[in-house]
């Protein structure tokens, strides 16, 4: 069994390999030509083969050496790039980063440009999950960030937001309140209601019947839908109205009406979501790269 050979042994019998000459390869490595060549022997008698043949005129490799330099050169080369991987790695240059979002995380490919052109070299996971579903696989390790609606209690977690928008009214654009010029919530107070489960998001359902309340009602929730658009399709079809973040009611739709939320200053919030004390440097990159992008959008308005 082998047990002392090491990374510079490879490196020195490269080094006189290459040079078939142990002076010239002494000078190569910066050392002393009877150190190298002792080098050498440890290394033979180590493996239990003559790897060069001497002769007071040459220096050649025997059959196992040449079959040893291929593999030498090969070791050489798979331990610089795991050291350069390692590097990057604690540069948040490498590695892999698993990122869920809720369905209407309409920012994130804003994001994902800008972590890519950071970050080229990290390897992406993405997947759909809506918030409740994320702190579970926050908590499980299957996930490393997320996106998720807030409010948001979890304190084994932190959060940060990272983009907010106006709440909208959504009807259908035949309802009879569409074609009003100003539209309250305390007009929809006899409105059956299409709502995101609670179960799914307790944050902004909770936001929404909170809006409500304060327009003097309870909202009739008449059907629940976990994605946003199934919410904008049964809006549009009348099976009742909704309150959602404005950049799910596409203004281009013919068959809803948007109308602002009079008289509020409700504000649908996103938020990065990560386990506290998680030190990775990819996610420390990504939340960077979340950072810059927000710093625009506030820029923009």
């Amino acid at each position: 069994m082998i047990t002392s050979v090491e990374l510079r042994h490879l490196r020195y019998f490269v080094a006189v390999a290459e040079e078939l000459h142990f002076g010239r390869a002494a000078v190569r490595l910066h050392i002393a030509q009877p150190p190298l060549s002792q080098q050498i022997r440890h290394l033979e008698e180590e493996l239990g083969v003559t790897l060069l043949s001497r002769t007071n005129r040459r220096v050649e490799l025997t059959n196992a050496g040449r079959v040893f330099l291929v593999e030498a050169r090969r070791t050489i080369d798979q331990a610089a790039h795991a050291m350069r991987m390692a590097q990057r790695a604690h540069r948040g240059q490498a590695g892999r980063l698993v990122i869920g979002f809720v369905v209407s995380t309409v920012v994130l490919p804003d994001v994902l440009r800008v972590f890519r052109a950071r970050q080229p070299g990290v390897d992406l996971g993405l997947h759909q999950l809506t918030s409740a579903r994320q702190v579970v696989a926050l908590r499980e390790g299957r996930l490393d960030v997320g996106f998720v609606r807030l409010p948001l209690v979890a304190p084994d977690l932190q959060t940060e937001v990272a983009y907010q928008e106006p709440i909208v009214i959504v009807t259908a654009k035949e309802h009879p309140v569409a074609r009003r010029r100003r539209v309250s919530l305390a007009m929809l107070g006899g409105e059956p209601f299409i709502l995101w489960p609670r179960s799914e998001g307790a944050g902004f359902h909770d936001q929404v019947i909170g809006l409500c309340r304060a327009a003097g009602f309870s909202p009739h929730v008449v059907q629940e839908a976990t994605e946003m658009q199934t919410i904008i399709n049964l809006v549009a079809a009348g099976i009742g109205v909704s309150l959602v973040p404005r950049s799910v009611a596409h203004p281009r739709r013919s068959d809803v009406a948007i109308h602002p939320l009079r008289g509020a200053t409700a504000q649908a919030r996103l938020a990065i979501v990560w386990r506290r004390g998680d030190d990775s440097p990819v996610l420390a990159a990504f939340l960077d790269a979340v950072r810059v992008q927000r710093a625009r959008w506030l820029r923009a308005r």
